[in-house]
């Protein structure tokens, strides 16, 4: 299963030949403004805030779950960037530095509450989802309301995986777990999420 930003429907997956995930942060932002910002021009900074207040926002309430922790990190998140603009020297995109100090910032304070669960992957086997998504595509907030019922760690493998693009690799390093964890958490949350989107809403009779 895909998942991608609330804002886009969920679509089916191609496996073995999904398209690569263009993340909601792959703005790309003119050299120009970079270099104001490094010399501390105020405007800059508020340019560079405006593109990317709502993808760093959206990260941090699917990791955190919680809109107060979301604003804290978006907060926490363009301060540093902000404050460490003299050194990015361009290495990698722009977008994609800012995009890994986001999610830093959100994995500290997952760390800090001590809500990432302790939940450990059955052995070491590889786990693989490659289960058919909804048949119908999950409105946005129906999303959201599945993804906010998922343990910590599970809701953030799904989207760092799914969203973001990152690979088990990766995940594990960020989480400080093994890959096979990152892979188990991805299969039960997809299940978990699919079982959610499908199971039909009451309608309230009046």
């Amino acid at each position: 299963m895909s998942l991608m930003p609330p804002e886009t429907a969920l679509a089916a997956p191609v496996p073995h030949a999904a398209p690569a995930v263009r993340s909601s942060f792959a703005i790309d932002v003119p050299p120009g403004v970079l270099a104001r910002a490094r010399m501390g021009e105020h405007a800059a900074f508020e340019q560079i805030y405006r593109w990317f207040e709502r993808p760093v926002y959206t990260l941090a309430l699917r990791l955190c779950g919680q809109p107060d922790a979301a604003a804290d990190v978006l907060q926490d998140t363009m301060l540093k960037v902000f404050g460490s603009m003299h050194s990015f020297r361009g290495g990698c995109p722009f977008w994609g530095w800012l995009r890994q100090v986001a999610v830093n910032e959100a994995l500290m304070r997952l760390r800090k509450r001590r809500k990432l669960d302790d939940e450990l992957p059955i052995g070491e086997q590889e786990f693989e989802d490659l289960a058919p998504a909804p048949a119908s595509a999950a409105d946005a907030a129906a999303l959201s309301r599945a993804l906010l019922t998922l343990p910590t760690s599970t809701r953030t493998v799904l989207w760092l995986y799914h969203a973001e693009g990152y690979t088990h690799e990766e995940i594990a390093g960020l989480m400080q777990r093994t890959p096979s964890f990152s892979k188990s958490q991805l299969a039960r949350g997809g299940r978990r999420l699919r079982t959610l989107l499908e199971t039909p809403q009451e309608v309230p009779r009046g």
